[in-house]
């Protein structure tokens, strides 16, 4: 393949816009708020789950109390409908009157366990109560964290996805003056090469590979015609000539 060497020099060109994009899209998905985002969310999620776990709990001690307040009141209301019996002087034999008072003893104690029980019911759903006030703290810290962190990644892919576009823009310009079948070779041996499709000699150095040519390639090289396109032995890639070739 032949091409003038100026276009091979822009080819150059392109290749810098290449890796520039290679580059920004690196540190697109390098970010450090990546990371960030990452382990915030893991413990937001974390907390979340807690939260819920404490809310339920709440939420169960709220009706087990409900229902021991309930139990108390009809054990109060029976014990008082008992004593209303006793105080009315209604009951008159004494057998009944034994087992009235045996009665009312009898509700004054269940109560008292009742209330017992209500108590501790109180205690543990004032725990919860603490633990869900805890947690909702902390989940909206980390909320705030996280919101925080994202709208810095987003500020940054950004600034970043702005210089991209006009770095694509500018490749598209330089590209176009480049020849369509050298256009085509380098985009062909980029997309081999990991992204370096043309790469300068530098005084008998590739400096795709990094590898210095024998002295007979390089002889070949420094013998071929202007316009001829060459390529390095070692990778493949187009070589461009330029005035520290060392020609």
């Amino acid at each position: 393949m032949n091409a003038a060497p100026a276009d091979q020099i822009r080819l150059l060109d392109v290749q810098a816009l290449d890796i520039r994009l290679q580059q920004l899209a690196h540190k697109r998905k390098s970010l450090p708020e990546h990371a960030e985002i990452e382990s915030l969310t893991k413990d937001l999620t974390q907390l979340r789950d807690l939260l819920v776990a404490a809310q339920t709990e709440e939420s169960d001690c709220g009706r087990e109390q409900t229902k021991a307040e309930q139990d108390v009141d009809q054990v109060r209301q029976r014990s008082a409908r008992d004593q209303q019996r006793l105080d009315s002087g209604a009951v008159s034999s004494p057998k009944d009157l034994e087992n009235l008072q045996r009665e009312i003893v009898s509700l004054s104690k269940r109560q008292g366990d009742l209330e017992e029980i209500v108590l501790e019911v109180m205690e543990r759903r004032e725990s919860a109560q603490e633990r869900v006030s805890e947690l909702s703290e902390r989940v909206s810290a980390v909320q705030g964290k996280t919101d925080d962190a994202t709208a810095r990644r987003d500020a940054a892919q950004g600034e970043l996805d702005a210089e991209a576009a006009s770095v694509t823009k500018e490749r598209e310009l330089v590209a176009g003056t480049v020849p369509a079948d050298l256009l085509k070779l380098y985009d062909r041996l980029r997309e081999k090469q990991g992204g370096v499709g043309a790469a300068r000699l530098n005084q008998r150095r590739c400096e795709g590979c990094r590898m210095e040519l024998d002295i007979t390639e390089f002889n070949e090289i420094r013998a071929a015609a202007p316009d001829t396109v060459v390529r390095c032995e070692n990778c493949s890639r187009i070589l461009v000539r330029t005035s520290e070739s060392g020609l």
